[in-house]
């Protein structure tokens, strides 16, 4: 079983930046993709952006040119830094990690979710 921890959620004013941090523990042999989905209220959960074992990324139309995702393999960490945020980034923020266990099974997961509120 693998668990995720995030941090650095919070609240920021429009145009602030935060970063979030999400570690993995566990029966890990190997991290496949991380990546970092949000759901506002009343909406569905969408992918903000996504990162390969290898380095690959891919980012929602929304947030590019403004959020970085990134990973430390040794640390099975990724993070997503988030700049020049809007109103409408506000969500509540969700880590996703595909693994390999030691037996060779694979995992989907999901963090508990962060809080992050733009707003003056």
């Amino acid at each position: 079983q693998v668990q995720l921890v995030e941090s650095g959620g919070g609240l920021v004013q429009p145009g602030g930046s935060l970063r979030l941090s999400c570690a993995a523990s566990g029966n890990i042999f190997r991290i496949n993709a991380m990546g970092w989905y949000r759901q506002a209220p009343g909406k569905e959960r969408e992918l903000v952006a996504r990162i390969s074992y290898g380095g690959s990324t891919n980012y929602a139309d929304s947030v590019k040119g403004r959020f970085t995702i990134s990973r430390d393999n040794a640390k099975n960490t990724v993070y997503l830094q988030m700049n020049s945020l809007k109103p409408e980034d506000t969500a509540v923020y969700y880590c996703h990690a595909s693994a390999t266990s030691f037996e060779l099974k694979a995992y989907e997961n999901w963090g508990q979710g962060t809080q992050v509120t733009v707003s003056s």
